[in-house]
């Protein structure tokens, strides 16, 4: 038996019997013990290995929800107002207005000429997100300025709405005579409605994918892809992430198998099967997410299933309670109608699978809370963990009721940073702003709390993710909520041991100690001696995944 015993500036363990030590002795990728040398040496022959000796280690970070699509998005044209670093480590520069965004979209189709693509092939691109510009929406008439003969199809940040071009809308047989919900249409002047270009959610976006196919829209899930997310978590700390959307096709399912079965892919994935707005029978869902399950490694973990109930915030097609929208646009939409989403729900609990539901506003996380209480009450289930993602309206109250009912929550702190000036100004007002991602009030009441980025919507990263909730600050100083910061202590618990609790974990991951994988996350600057306000500014060296080294990337 081969024993390696690292020693360290100083081990993080979030164990709470032992907070910190001087040595970590790994064995067949697990942790064989935490102490000083004396204590571990007395486990018999080891190899000491200095290579951390002036690192701090902590539990390997893990993030509860996001994409893999955030390896793959940058086959894609960015879009994005903040500035973005890719996973080869080159940094994108945002656009910040309107018509910077066509300026780079007309010098894509120039390029995709100029190298003699089709001029049917879209172009497309991701990660634009119109609230940046002063309510400005886009419509046709900038996209058509960029191209008026190739179809452009552009993501938003959010996931949940797209823009196109005339040609796009012509492809798809957008007409004004299209009553899906979501297809926005001119209210006034000499486009009254017409189509604007703008979809909303799934059914309307869907009248595109099916003419581009989801590869070309949500990116392609390919080995290549997979390794890239990879490489970009090493950066970041992370060994364990989720992939929260996948319907886990034969396809799918080979791709990720093949990549997490190469050594040298540095992550461990939980994909997690897309059952949401009512598409998928409930019952051949649950038996495929089963059937899965014996086919788990070290490294893939079958058995999570996600749900979805409304919306978008900032895209306003979140379902918010009285009094709705700060700026009086509608309530939003309905991704899945609350009775399907019961019947769904208890299918999937009744099978034994544990549940993921995607709520933004206060009326989805209050419909969700009423059907996981009415399905619980007809069919209990000790130790379900059933969690709540994003959840960023969450008042006291509910979180009382979540804490009774066993519920999760993992809470979309990086929306303080992003949004929190949009929120306080234009979606949900001061009041409600101020307790957006409302962490202290889910740790006063009971709940198990995690945080998350929902990469690529946010860039991976939860040291960042979590000096949003320990600072709450944002891009005009605003702080929303003094009363909800968090302590730098228990942020980097939702950044671990909090997120292995909810994905049903922690037996194996989350903290450093006795039996459990060694998965390390190897950082230059300790996180419990920096000032708060530099916490996202910690830099990270790489990453131990099972006891295998990971360097990460130099940029």
């Amino acid at each position: 038996m081969n024993t390696t015993i690292y020693p360290a500036r100083k081990i993080i363990t979030m164990n709470p019997m032992q907070p910190e030590a001087s040595h970590v002795a790994v064995r067949d990728g697990r942790v064989l013990g935490v102490g000083s040398l004396q204590e571990l040496a007395s486990w018999g022959p080891y190899t000491l290995n200095e290579q951390f000796k002036d690192k701090v280690l902590m539990p390997g970070l893990i993030e509860g929800h996001c994409h893999l699509k955030e390896g793959s998005m940058w086959d894609m044209h960015y879009l994005g107002w903040f500035d973005r670093r890719d996973p080869q480590g080159k940094v994108w520069q945002g656009l910040r207005s309107m018509q910077a965004v066509v300026e780079r979209l007309t010098q894509v189709d120039a390029s995709m000429t100029a190298m003699g693509k089709s001029p049917t092939e879209p172009l497309i691109a991701w990660g634009f997100d119109p609230i940046y510009f002063g309510g400005e929406r886009m419509t046709v008439d900038h996209l058509d300025r960029a191209s008026s003969t190739r179809p452009i199809v552009i993501a938003h940040a959010n996931g949940h709405l797209m823009n196109v071009n005339t040609v796009m809308l012509q492809l798809a047989e957008i007409t004004a005579e299209n009553e899906v919900e979501g297809v926005v249409k001119f209210s006034s002047g000499s486009h009254a409605g017409q189509p604007t270009g703008e979809l909303q959610e799934p059914a309307a976006m869907f009248l595109v994918i099916r003419k581009i196919g989801t590869a070309g829209l949500l990116a392609p899930m390919t080995e290549a892809g997979v390794k890239s997310f990879a490489s970009l978590a090493c950066m970041q700390g992370v060994t364990t992430a989720t992939d929260l959307v996948n319907k886990l096709t034969q396809q799918d399912c080979d791709v990720l198998e093949a990549a997490l079965a190469d050594d040298a892919c540095s992550i461990r994935i939980l994909p997690a099967f897309q059952a949401f707005h009512g598409t998928h029978g409930a019952a051949l869902g649950a038996e495929h997410v089963k059937s899965l399950m014996p086919r788990n490694t070290d490294r893939l973990r079958y058995g999570l299933v996600k749900m979805m109930l409304d919306g978008s915030i900032q895209g306003f097609s979140a379902r918010l309670r009285w009094p709705g929208h700060f700026n009086g646009a509608p309530n939003g939409i309905w991704v899945t109608a609350p009775a399907q989403y019961e019947a769904d729900f208890e299918t999937y609990h009744q099978a034994g699978l544990q549940i993921h539901t995607h709520t933004n506003g206060d009326e989805a996380s209050l419909a969700a809370v009423n059907a996981i209480e009415r399905v619980l009450t007809r069919s209990p289930q000790p130790d379900h963990r059933h969690t709540l993602q994003h959840g960023q309206m969450i008042d006291a109250p509910l979180f009382r009721r979540m804490a009774r009912l066993g519920l999760c929550a993992n809470l979309f702190t990086n929306h303080l940073w992003y949004w929190g000036d949009q929120h306080y100004e234009m979606t949900m007002g001061p009041d409600r702003a101020n307790r957006l991602d409302a962490c202290a009030s889910a740790l006063a009441a009971g709940v198990a709390l995690a945080i998350h980025s929902d990469a690529p919507v946010t860039p991976l990263g939860p040291l960042f993710t979590a000096w949003c909730a320990v600072n709450r600050i944002t891009p005009k100083g605003r702080i929303l909520g003094q009363s909800e910061c968090i302590s730098v202590p228990q942020a980097l618990r939702a950044i671990t041991l909090g997120a292995a609790w909810t994905l049903k974990l922690d037996h194996e991951i989350g903290s450093i100690e006795c039996g459990k994988r060694a998965d390390f996350c190897v950082l230059e600057d300790d996180p419990l001696s920096v000032e708060p306000a530099l916490l996202k500014d910690v830099r990270v060296w790489g990453t131990v995944l099972s006891g295998k080294v990971f360097e990460a990337r130099k940029v």
